[in-house]
């Protein structure tokens, strides 16, 4: 039966309310009308070509000639109820014919099963399924090769793909819904690699937005902020460093961190020159690892990454994604662990990113006490929805397996443990208890440790955490959060303190350089010395020291010999290991010129003390091997406030033993008793005074011996010779 819409039949019409939410991209089911169908008497294949002169139907070796029924859509009707394998011809009015795939003729690239896990929060290859993916198809008519796009957006009443490919027109690719999921898919035949796209989401209150992809494997170098279709052939040559990975012990291991923001170790060097400049040079520095700031793309720079708007995508500023690939290997195969801050606590409020995705909160909590945080402008993750918990588990695991990163040290820990962080009374909601821990974010936590170190034996998770919290380190199936390793806080603030106080002062603050043996052992502990301790006015470490630059210098190497013979691994931020003078500012370099010209002796002295030490402690399990064992650490002198000395024992699970001796003052000892509890010979390996660290020099005796003259409890004794404001390390030879 025909109407009068130019003769065609009734059956392969598109009802007018339909057509309608097509045309304005509100429709959940394209596919419904759009590729072939079955329709009474036969079967119809319809398409929607804006701009099109001419669309024909090729089916074997026939080509039938579609009918337009307005709105650019073609129809063309077929007398048989068979599902074809089909193409495409279409004449354009500049660039003539393209012969094509047809989109809509393509079933989901999502099946139940992915449906279900991602609903449950449980899809731990989200990146897989997710986001854009290039594809293979193989049909009658030959291989179709294109790109999957699904996201999730649940409160849309509808999405298209949007990009250069179509114009940016939201009507030529609409996605479907997948049901209750939120989720909705296409497959775009003939789009692949180096396509510029984003999502057109159209919002229940009927506005267009066009959001970059949450799960983008790459986007535009900012301020550009569309993202990019990759496909990554990248092969692996680190085989032996996973494999070594995946059964070392690392906690019990020398661990040494080299903290870089790769924009500003030196101004204008992108990932494939870092790969060589920067990996030789923490080698030669002797780091057992480096530490990334944030290279998740961000808009900001001056936010170091940590507003973070492509959570799966590497910053473009520096390179591309298999550039950065290229630096993790390189890395590895000097013997350097990677691990990447990364920040699951909060995202910022670019409209075109993650916040308000769909129209209403999505990703962030809609109260807005839970889901801003009001003192850096970003909303905050709503940790107790399933699928915001796996975009960011996935995450960890997406860096983990598809970067090789060794290591997570996660952000800003504490402000999502408690609900009144940083916020005045009415600012915060209590938890179901009453309490003012956020149990969402516990629980985050604990799922995204259990699952990385489920999945990925080997790799660390580190908490960057400034509370009191209880068993940050502890096991998840003892009540703990599951981190392998938790950031020293308070070593780091009570150390610096102590440490900027001019030594005529020191001894009334005596507790302060001893206090944190009292918690040594609480958690699992690496000592920072982080980008955070030199900006934002605070200044350099160098400029922390007291005195002119001859104590300044002495001060930092006395520093440096208490923090790497103290327990916990060790981190430095670039510039830090060789005294940078200037504050760090990201839009410069490293103060690579503090190591030339006036003054350069000093900087090139702790730059050589850092890499003899780290020979040391590489080499001395005594420092190392119980970092996390109270049984690796031995008072010998903690009460003499009035000399501001300090000595102890670090002890090796293999019995090996070093003595630390420490003085903090600006007198030197001639002739210092120290009780010892192992008789013998002492050599001295570190002397962070002697002159080829720009030290006084004065010759201290290469081996020490005890005798058996009782002291401080000890039935041995030593009598040492300590310089002022000095640390020596000395080994037991028996």
């Amino acid at each position: 039966m025909h109407d009068a819409h130019d003769g065609i039949d009734q059956n392969l019409l598109i009802p007018d309310t339909d057509m309608e939410r097509l045309y304005n991209c509100s429709h959940h089911a394209p596919h419904d009308f759009y590729g072939w169908h079955a329709v009474q008497g036969g079967s119809v294949i319809r398409t929607r070509q804006p701009g099109a002169l001419r669309v024909d139907v090729l089916i074997h070796n026939e080509s039938r000639e579609a009918t337009p029924i307005g709105n650019d859509v073609w129809v063309l009707g077929l007398p048989d109820i068979y599902t074809p394998d089909y193409r495409l011809r279409i004449t354009w009015p500049d660039t003539g014919e393209a012969v094509i795939a047809d989109p809509y003729a393509f079933l989901p690239t999502l099946g139940n099963l992915d449906i279900h896990l991602i609903s449950e929060g449980r899809h731990e290859r989200l990146w897989d399924v997710l986001g854009a993916n290039v594809r293979s198809y193989e049909t009658a008519l030959g291989t179709v090769k294109g790109t999957s796009f699904a996201v999730w957006a649940p409160n849309a009443i509808g999405v298209a793909v949007v990009g250069d490919f179509c114009g940016w027109n939201a009507g030529h690719f609409p996605m479907r819904s997948l049901g209750s999921s939120g989720v909705w898919e296409l497959f775009i035949p003939d789009i692949g690699e180096g396509e510029v796209y984003k999502f057109a989401i159209q919002t229940k209150e009927g506005h267009r937005r066009d959001k970059a992809d949450p799960l983008a494997k790459a986007a535009q170098c900012p301020p550009e902020t569309a993202s990019i279709v990759v496909d990554s052939r990248y092969e692996w040559n680190d085989g032996e460093w996973m494999r070594n990975r995946a059964s070392a012990d690392l906690l019990n291991q020398p661990m040494s961190i080299y903290e870089v923001h790769l924009g500003s170790w030196k101004i204008g060097k992108g990932y494939k020159e870092l790969t060589t400049e920067l990996v030789d040079y923490v080698a030669e520095q002797g780091f057992t690892h480096v530490e990334l700031m944030p290279v998740s793309e961000h808009p900001f720079g001056g936010s170091w990454g940590y507003q973070v708007s492509g959570y799966y995508a590497p910053t473009a500023r520096w390179g591309s994604p298999d550039e950065l690939r290229g630096l993790i290997e390189a890395f590895h195969n000097r013997g350097i662990g990677v691990l990447m801050d990364w920040v699951p606590a909060h995202f910022p409020k670019d409209d075109w990113a993650l916040a308000r995705f769909d129209g209403p909160a999505l990703y962030e909590h809609a109260d807005w006490r839970r889901g801003e945080q009001m003192d850096w402008g970003t909303y905050i993750f709503d940790f107790g929805r399933n699928e915001v918990r796996n975009f960011l588990v996935a995450n960890a695991l997406y860096w983990i397996e598809e970067f090789h990163i060794d290591g997570l040290r996660v952000d800003a820990v504490a402000s999502m443990l408690y609900l009144d962080y940083s916020r005045e009374e009415g600012q915060w909601e209590p938890n179901q208890f009453g309490g003012r821990e956020n149990l969402e974010a516990v629980q985050f936590l604990q799922e995204m440790n259990a699952t990385v170190h489920r999945t990925h034996p080997g790799v660390l998770t580190i908490a960057e955490e400034s509370t009191s919290w209880t068993g940050v380190t502890a096991p998840t199936e003892q009540g703990g959060l599951g981190f392998s390793l938790k950031w020293n806080m308070g070593w780091m603030n009570d150390t610096l303190e102590y440490f900027k106080l001019d030594p005529v002062h020191r001894g009334y603050h005596h507790n302060e350089i001893t206090f944190s043996m009292i918690y040594a052992y609480s958690e699992k502990y690496v000592l920072p010395f982080s980008h955070d301790e030199v900006v934002h006015g605070k200044g350099s470490l160098w400029g922390r020291m007291p005195g002119d630059d001859w104590n300044k210098a002495a001060g930092l190497r006395a520093l440096y010999g208490y923090m790497f013979s103290h327990p916990g691994k060790k981190l430095l931020f670039m510039g830090q290991e060789f005294g940078q003078t200037g504050e760090w500012d990201e839009a410069h370099s490293v103060d690579w010129s503090n190591l030339e010209g006036w003054g350069h002796e000093y900087h090139g002295g702790i730059q050589d003390l850092v890499r003899d030490m780290h020979r040391i402690y590489r080499d001395s399990p005594a420092l190392y091997s119980q970092d996390h064992d109270y049984r690796g650490f031995q008072w010998l002198k903690s009460d003499d406030a009035a000399n501001n000395i300090l000595a102890y024992l670090r002890w090796g699970s293999d019995d090996s033993v070093l003595l630390a001796v420490v003085n903090l003052s600006g007198t030197s000892q001639q002739t210092y008793p120290l009780g010892i509890p192992r008789a013998g010979d002492w050599e001295l390996v570190l002397n962070t005074d002697d002159a080829k660290y720009q030290g006084a020099g004065n010759e201290l005796p290469e081996v020490v011996s005890t005798t058996d003259t009782g002291w401080d409890g000890q039935e041995n004794s030593l009598e040492l010779q300590i310089p002022a404001n000095s640390v020596q390390w000395y080994r037991h030879r028996g």
